[in-house]
């Protein structure tokens, strides 16, 4: 059964930090850019990061650019997203997701219908 599995999210105060894994199952990522994506209550799916097959080029969104830092370990078939200097808007639930378009490219990396397989989110609440 292939599977996306993401953890790490919580409660944190803003100007925290959280770091969110991604770790698949059934199947290796080696050949699959992988994007990060969050949804708040009431707001759309928001693509916030892509990191292609080799980790060579990232993506980010103007809203995260400069906090987040997406990375992968290939050898454990995992993908990581850093978010430093948290803010009460970054919350929302986030999901890691696979696609094999965006191995290579990154055109149009924010648009999630270009994802073959999605997590079941993990929720990132930024509070006081």
């Amino acid at each position: 059964q292939l599977q996306l599995v993401e953890s790490g999210g919580g409660l944190v105060q803003p100007g925290g930090s959280l770091r969110l894994s991604c770790a698949a199952s059934g199947f290796t990522l080696d050949y699959y850019g992988i994007g990060w994506f969050r949804q708040a209550p009431v707001k759309e799916r928001e693509g916030i990061s892509r990191i292609s097959a080799s980790g060579g080029s990232t993506n980010y969104a103007d809203s995260v650019k400069g906090r987040f830092t997406i990375s992968r370990d290939n050898a454990k078939n995992t993908i990581y997203l850093q978010m430093n200097s948290l803010k009460p808007e970054d919350t929302a639930v986030y999901y890691c997701a696979a696609s094999l378009q965006l191995a290579n490219y990154r055109s149009r990396w924010y648009d999630s219908s270009r994802y073959n397989y999605w997590g079941q989110g993990t929720q990132v609440t930024v509070s006081s």
